[in-house]
């Protein structure tokens, strides 16, 4: 009985994934293009002034997200394959 089901191809992920990457590496690339959110030198961290310490918030955050956008893009695409019947390699 449940040969059946498994048999059957299943639907194709919808976008939600690739959706939420876009706006994950949307946020990386538009945040550190704002201008007036970092151009001034107070309040300092240990010493260092807001400007280079936010800045290198924002590296990291960046990093956060491309990662997290490789993850959704990476799920997406093993799930879609998985979907169409096809193995992990490049191509059949």
């Amino acid at each position: 009985m449940s040969e059946s089901t498994s048999a059957r191809p299943s639907a194709p992920p919808g976008p939600g994934r690739l959706i939420a990457a876009g706006v994950a590496l949307t946020i990386a690339i538009v945040v550190p293009l704002l201008v007036w959110t970092f151009a001034k030198t107070t309040p300092e961290l240990g010493g260092i002034p807001f400007f280079f310490w936010y800045q290198f918030l924002l590296v990291i955050l960046s990093v956060v997200l491309t990662s997290i956008a490789y993850r959704l893009v990476s799920s997406h695409d093993r799930d879609r394959r998985a979907a169409m019947g096809l193995g992990r390699g490049g191509q059949s």
